[in-house]
């Protein structure tokens, strides 16, 4: 027992299968959820929790959703090969990237600098999107499936993890790895940077 609360404050319902991720908004008013149901649920964070938006699209399961910095987008990752972008105030998708040839597992937007975004797959590449472009601007392949991604706080580098159990760190402009951090027993199932960009926090 790790809190003071005897039971959970709100219970979110409304998924009709298993919900695999969900993030707060930047602002900390809105939650994004992602489901095996192909669909992604926006909820108020304060009054009665109304899941007030859906945004569908996608094929298959939703395994990741990240907000951009401003809030103003959701980025989504999933088994139908595709990473999508949506606007959140009209819940319109905005951007389809379809050049995985397997799952896509995670994806992440860049915090500062153009509007980038990185995904990884179990197609063994993560790849870097502009979204003001067509297509990948940048494929880093790797040896092993891909299944967690993030930015550098400086928009710099990406780093990923993956069934290897290793976290690297890629140049973008080198196109290669520039630092292996080892220590994981098996897969790496997720990453986030810390808010002040100098730590990386990994699990597997």
């Amino acid at each position: 027992r790790t809190s003071s609360l005897e039971s959970p404050i709100m219970l979110l319902s409304g998924h009709q299968s298993a919900v695999y991720t969900m993030k707060f908004n930047p602002a900390g008013t809105i939650i994004a959820s992602g489901s095996h149901d192909k669909e992604i649920f926006l909820w108020n964070v304060h009054g009665d929790c109304k899941n007030f938006m859906v945004l569908k699209g996608h094929k298959n399961a939703v395994l990741d959703v990240q907000w951009t910095t401003d809030g103003s987008t959701i980025v989504s990752a999933s088994p139908d090969k595709t990473v999508r972008a949506w606007d959140v105030e009209t819940g319109k998708q905005i951007k389809k990237m379809a050049e995985h040839s397997s799952f896509v597992n995670s994806c992440c937007p860049a915090r500062r600098g153009p509007p980038l975004i990185v995904s990884g797959s179990d197609d063994g590449t993560a790849k870097l999107w502009d979204m003001r472009q067509r297509g990948a601007i940048q494929t880093f392949p790797d040896k092993f499936q891909i299944t967690a991604v993030s930015f550098s706080d400086a928009s710099d580098k990406i780093c990923t993890g993956g069934i290897d159990n290793d976290v690297k760190l890629w140049d973008l402009r080198r196109c290669e790895v520039t630092m292996t951090l080892q220590g994981h027993q098996d897969t790496i199932t997720g990453m986030q940077l810390s808010p002040d960009g100098s730590y990386l926090l990994t699990n597997a």
